[in-house]
């Protein structure tokens, strides 16, 4: 295992990207006002980060375990697979108070709300970690070429990953590449299309410098194809269609790292032959945080459990209701919670990561992208893949409508608590008020998180708010 730096650092309220920020800042850039000076004998010193793979591994892997923790893709109740459940259909909260799910299955939420005020900061902190990598890497005069590609593609990879959550989420936002904390501060916000276009020119040169077999064991260090399978992803958010199916098909014909798995109880596994990228717990033994979120024995749900409204979108026969939902009774009432991760205590031996990135995403992006271009026989082939392994015949849908339409319902059944997915289509395809409009408290604004009002207070530039906050 490579080692890891420790990193103590301080909170400083009046700069935008504000809570914890990594090391990299004090190891790279001296901030003196951020970082503890009084380190443990392990903090490597800013002459030692960039000398070795090792230490460059090391900086790529603390990032990845702020990602778990911390970021929004975390699994914790703080991430958006459990909040943006909450926010659109999938899932119903038992929590209460402010610092929960509740506001957001009421579509309550607040620009003062401290999870979204701890998201926008995660992201940041993230990207500015990514962005003091590159510079470190690019700046390194004793890293082989080889080992500058990989930590720089991934670093790039992990800026375009926050800014391409952050722009799906917030909207117009900073898209920041500097490790100038003044120059942030005072960060600017750009408008969506253009974080987009950097998002893809991100993305784009990190494919050029990853390689294309996986650098580590489980998959959990980004190859070549796992910035591919986000760029497809871009590009079926941008109506890019003929990008978006070659991207997808990138990512499919590469039969000797992705296998095709017709068994559901395999999926989340973690030497699941169909993911592309995943992410390691903290320890062995320890398994999925999204496993410690959903996963409950008895009722009523402690936190949050799944609709009757996704439960009763399961067609008869389909095989990911009795593999990944679960239902749990007192004897009189019945609640169901997802069960994609099947552990949620450790295990002594950990079988499950925390998945980002899986094959079954690439086909239905394919799919939408090919029936979007009239290819409606190969846009059938893919959507029927994913309905097979499921247990299901093929579509009935035979014109391009009405396969896109099929295409977005599999996704419904396919990525349910799966990092806002469900929202997020519902939002680039136009359907949120038909959907959520009888939804306790939602209004058309709720497209758009507010930023956080912190944020505002101490950045004049990110003004005005989004609507209706």
């Amino acid at each position: 295992m490579n080692q890891e730096i420790y990193i103590f650092v301080k909170r400083n309220k009046t700069m935008l990207f504000t809570a914890w920020l990594v090391a990299l800042c004090g190891i790279l850039f001296s901030c003196d006002s951020f970082v503890d000076t009084d380190q443990p004998n392990s903090q490597l010193t800013s002459s030692a980060v960039f000398e070795s793979k090792a230490t460059a591994e090391a900086a790529m892997t603390d990032i990845y375990a702020q990602i778990r923790e911390n970021g929004i893709i975390t699994g914790k109740l703080s991430g958006i697979g459990n909040l943006m459940g909450n926010y659109s259909d999938e899932l119903i909260a038992y929590e209460t108070g402010s610092y929960s799910s509740e506001p957001f299955y009421n579509n309550s939420i607040l620009a003062s709300n401290a999870l979204i005020s701890s998201m926008w900061n995660s992201a940041y902190n993230q990207i500015y970690a990514a962005n003091a990598v590159i510079n470190g890497v690019d700046n390194s005069i004793t890293l082989a070429v080889a080992d500058k590609s990989q930590v720089k593609g991934e670093a790039l990879f992990v800026r375009a990953l926050n800014h391409f959550y952050l722009v799906n989420i917030f909207g117009d936002v900073p898209y920041v590449t500097a490790t100038d904390y003044k120059a942030n501060s005072v960060a600017t916000r750009m408008k969506t299309i253009e974080v987009y276009n950097k998002v893809i020119a991100d993305l784009k040169v990190a494919i050029d410098l990853l390689p294309q077999d996986y650098v580590s064991a489980n998959r959990v260090r980004p190859n070549k194809a796992t910035a591919q399978a986000l760029l497809a992803r871009v590009y079926l958010y941008t109506g890019a269609w003929s990008e978006a199916s070659n991207m997808a098909s990138a990512v499919l014909n590469n039969e000797s790292l992705y296998v095709w798995d017709e068994n559901l109880d395999n999926v989340f596994l973690k030497e699941s032959t169909t993911t592309i990228w995943q992410l390691a717990p903290a320890y062995e033994g320890h398994n999925t945080e999204e496993g410690m979120v959903f996963i409950f024995s008895s009722g009523p749900p402690p936190t949050v459990a799944l609709t009757n409204a996704l439960m009763s979108s399961f067609t008869a026969g389909d095989l990911r209701k009795s593999h990944w939902t679960l239902a749990v009774t007192d004897g009189t009432d019945t609640w169901y919670h997802a069960f994609k991760y099947k552990e949620k205590t450790d295990t002594g031996a950990t079988t499950e990561y925390s998945i980002i990135f899986r094959l079954a995403e690439q086909y239905l992006i394919r799919a939408e992208a090919r029936a979007q271009q009239g290819d409606l026989i190969g846009a059938k082939e893919d959507l029927n893949k994913i309905r097979h392994t499921a247990g299901l015949t093929d579509t009935s849908a035979d014109n391009a409508s009405d396969i896109v339409d099929a295409i977005i319902k599999e996704r419904r059944l396919e990525f349910f608590t799966e990092h806002g997915q469900r929202f997020f289509d519902l939002k680039r395809t136009g359907k949120l008020d038909a959907v959520l409009g009888d939804k306790l408290g939602w209004n058309s604004n709720d497209s758009l998180w507010p930023l956080p009002q912190s944020e505002l207070q101490v950045n004049p530039y990110l003004k005005p708010q989004n609507p209706g906050y």
